[in-house]
């Protein structure tokens, strides 16, 4: 094979591979889809919520000490975490879930929310102040979260910005305000519809599955992310855990 011959087919590989990257949702009719089912524990040292000091804003963001508690955990289930399937191409509806973060009192509300991938955030300052809202895409670098900037802009008040918000490598977003470190969200960025929000106690639920095998993964916007291979099959409920220490 020529030297050109090679180049022409390495060119059309790699433009099928990023076609087939790049290829959207579809939505299809799923019958005898299966279920996964499961529960989210944290078996580590339940550390203590970790305390930040007021010293700003007090008309709006109030005095003394905020206490943030990262790491919720009751009965040995962990909350705030988000369990879904990877890179499932078809299956059931996927409509529009774009979300609305509040800023009040100086706190971002609610502490966690899901959208999905190509949505908008709306952020809306409450306060009569101002406020700095900066999102980090958060990505997985082996055992630990590491996050690149996706915007980062000044909010006076009263005020309201909406972004698009479109990640690829990342699944989700760190929410901070660079004008006061005691305010701290996240944002899970679902790209199906096979996710589900944990319960307050871990336990999750994953219907309306298509057959087939998959990589199940959890997500905790403090303690990262982590993975299991999973076998669904019709009719039938799929059982599968996760634990952080």
């Amino acid at each position: 094979m020529t030297i050109n011959k090679r180049l022409c087919t390495t060119l059309i590989s790699l433009s099928l591979s990023t076609l087939a990257l790049a290829a959207p949702y579809q939505e299809v009719a799923v019958s005898e889809g299966g279920k996964v089912t499961g529960k989210v524990t944290f078996s580590g040292t339940d550390t203590p919520p970790q305390p930040y000091s007021i010293t700003k804003d007090n008309s709006a963001c109030g005095t003394g000490v905020r206490e943030i508690d990262f790491i919720k955990v009751k009965e040995g289930g962990l909350s705030d975490v988000v369990v879904f399937l990877e890179k499932v191409g078809k299956g059931k509806p996927f409509p529009p879930q774009p979300v609305v973060v509040d800023q009040e009192e100086c706190y971002f509300l609610p502490y966690l929310s899901v959208m999905h991938n190509g949505d908008t955030l709306t952020s809306v300052n409450k306060d009569s102040v101002l406020h700095n809202i900066h999102t980090y895409e958060q990505i997985q670098a082996g055992k630990k979260l590491a996050k690149k900037t996706v915007f980062n802009l000044s909010q006076p008040e009263p005020g309201t910005l909406t972004k698009t918000i479109q990640l690829k490598r990342g699944n989700a977003m760190k929410l901070e305000c660079d004008a006061h470190d005691f305010m701290h969200a996240f944002v899970f960025v679902a790209k199906n519809p096979y996710y589900a929000l944990v319960n307050e106690d871990g336990t999750f639920t994953i219907a309306d599955i298509p057959p087939g095998k998959y990589k199940l993964k959890s997500w905790h916007g403090t303690l990262g992310e982590q993975s299991a291979a999973v076998e669904v099959t019709a009719n039938a409920t799929t059982t599968q855990g996760f634990n952080y220490k």
